[in-house]
């Protein structure tokens, strides 16, 4: 009998202990086959690209979502605190490789605290305030496959070393970052040279019912001279709103850019455009729709052609868990997902020589966990 009140007692005293601990095992995996029209045979790092335009048929690593595995965690502190972090590691599903250049937790690496009364901040390697304030305003939800991300929110959007803060107040979010190094034309933190690869931005976001806004600015500063240490200054300010009504939701919005080089030379001006619709047809089957568009007013003082790209996706849900997708884009004026030199040619998507659009068709599957 004291025996069993003795564990009874333990029970019930160590039990609020573990309630107030959690960590969660998540992921993604998804792949699918990929048909690319026009496609150069030559990578631009190879002597005579652009090269013949030819087509491509192969597998690839996450069309509606980047293939992940990660564990996030939670522990309550009492008096509505709590503390956080979240490891995540991006993987191709094609070959088992990493991700982001090999790192183990290349896509989201950060510690930090929440307040339910003033908000969060947390530090590490994580998305910048750009990323976070317009994924609401994406039509593909950040699809990785034919989505413009990286000309819309610029190389920096996932950035090192990074203090960020998300406060949400009823109906609106706010939000601010630093990099004290983003690492991605330079790793920053140099002695003497504190500008160097620094990064910052501030959002402001608003929803209330079938109606959502966000205003969001963004700046990063390259290294782009090792020798001098020399940075650029890359800035951004984006304005978007989406209104959902039944099983539509329509979205859009319009970015501002401006690159500068060291001499405040202008290295790329451009507008950038965006509106899409989703449409749940069936409680199983999503549709959507998007249409992109940039204009280019200057790339180091020439005048370009500017890119347009409309994205389709069909997905069909067997569970909440597993879906099946058909994505599909047409662009014009540069690869898909406006993948040209202004952007590093990040994408991938290589437009071959004498072609001026590239098509591209694939059909996968996704399971999360």
């Amino acid at each position: 009998m004291k025996q069993g009140t003795v564990f009874a007692v333990l029970s019930a005293a160590s039990a609020p202990v573990l309630a107030q601990s959690s960590i969660t095992l998540y992921g993604v995996v998804d792949a699918n086959i990929e048909y690319v029209s026009h496609y150069s045979s030559i990578a631009p790092t190879q002597p005579g690209f652009p090269g013949p335009a030819h087509s491509k048929i192969g597998m690839t690593p996450g069309g509606l979502s980047g293939s992940r595995w990660g564990i996030r965690g939670t522990e309550d502190l009492g008096r509505g605190m709590k503390a956080l972090f979240v490891l995540e590691s991006g993987f191709g599903s094609d070959d088992g490789k990493l991700q982001q250049g090999g790192r183990i937790f290349g896509r989201q690496a950060y510690v930090g605290l929440q307040s339910d009364s003033v908000g969060a901040i947390t530090l590490g390697r994580q998305y910048t305030t750009i990323f976070s304030a317009l994924a609401d305003f994406s039509p593909t939800r950040y699809g990785v496959q034919y989505e413009p991300i990286a000309m819309q929110l610029g190389l920096n959007y996932r950035s090192d070393n990074v203090i960020k803060y998300v406060g949400k107040f009823g109906g609106v979010t706010a939000g601010g970052y630093w990099s004290f190094g983003n690492g991605v034309a330079g790793a920053g933190e140099v002695a003497g040279q504190f500008r160097r690869d620094t990064g910052y931005g501030a959002s402001l976001s608003y929803s209330g019912g079938p109606f959502g806004a966000t205003v969001v600015y963004d700046q990063y500063n390259p290294t782009l001279s090792a020798t001098t240490g020399a940075t650029g200054a890359f800035r951004k300010v984006a304005l978007a709103a989406s209104y959902e009504t039944g099983p539509v939701k329509v979205m859009g919005g319009y970015r501002w850019g401006l690159n500068k080089g060291t001499t405040d030379a202008t290295l790329l001006r451009d507008n950038y455009y965006w509106i899409g619709a989703n449409y749940q047809a069936t409680a199983a089957l999503g549709l959507t729709l998007a249409y992109y568009y940039d204009d280019i007013r200057n790339v180091a003082g020439f005048n370009v052609k500017n890119p347009w790209q409309v994205t389709f996706i069909a997905d069909y849900a067997f569970s909440k868990r597993t879906d099946v997708y058909l994505t599909t884009a047409y662009s014009k004026n540069s690869g898909l997902n406006f993948d040209t030199s202004a952007i590093s040619f990040a994408n991938a998507y290589y437009l071959g020589a004498g072609a001026d659009n590239m098509i591209g068709v694939a059909v996968g599957v996704r399971h999360r966990f």
